[in-house]
């Protein structure tokens, strides 16, 4: 997997008192997705050394890999002066097609996003576009941007070290990107769900 090795996630009774954060998400989506083993996935550097994540976990659901960042938001102990809100206030969340193992490609995107905004200061709020210059998989996929919406799924329901959300990653085409730019990135993702309720991102979708 690259930048990352994968280890057993612990359960969330078993995290250390002093990760208050990283508990919380560990239980929301336990909430979310009752009785399903996560793989877990650990970047070379966390975030204290630099890093742009401590961990990524992905979840074998019905609909596919549901997969959530660690590390945007404040795990360990209150960082910053802002009281109200954790790190960044979200983690990154996405939805990929069911498959063997968690695919590598998702894992690259979600840390390449989160480097960019510990690089940039810029976060990446709902309703965003980003275009990434590039098939999403690196390879021969259509997707070629990232829409940002709500997590319809998981929501956190308690906020040790301030309030965060989670922020869902959706793979579109050029056009849809340009669509997004004309009207709004939430009446496209609507349009959409016509046939991908579920936001599956899916790199062999053709359209």
């Amino acid at each position: 997997m690259g930048l990352f090795g994968r280890k057993k996630s612990p359960p969330a009774s078993d995290v250390d008192d002093s990760s208050p954060g990283w508990e919380s998400i560990q239980t929301a989506f336990a909430v979310a997705f009752p009785d399903v083993e996560d793989l877990h996935f650990a970047p070379g550097a966390p975030v204290s050394l630099g890093g742009a994540l401590d961990g990524i976990s992905a979840y074998p659901t019905a609909a596919g890999w549901h997969f959530v960042t660690f590390g945007l938001t404040e795990l360990h102990t209150k960082q910053s002066e802002d009281t109200k809100l954790s790190g960044w206030g979200y983690e990154l969340t996405l939805l990929t097609p069911p498959s063997d193992e968690p695919p590598a490609w998702a894992l690259r995107l979600l840390h390449g996003l989160a480097k960019a905004t510990w690089s940039s200061g810029h976060p990446h709020d709902i309703g965003d576009r980003i275009a990434l210059g590039g098939p999403l998989d690196g390879d021969e996929s259509k997707l070629t941007a990232i829409a940002v919406m709500s997590e319809p799924a998981a929501t956190p329901g308690q906020f040790p070290l301030g309030h965060y959300a989670f922020h869902r990653l959706v793979g579109i085409t050029d056009g849809e990107l340009q669509d997004m730019k004309d009207s709004s990135t939430e009446t496209v993702l609507q349009r959409l769900s016509a046939t991908n309720p579920l936001h599956v991102t899916d790199p062999g979708r053709a359209s």
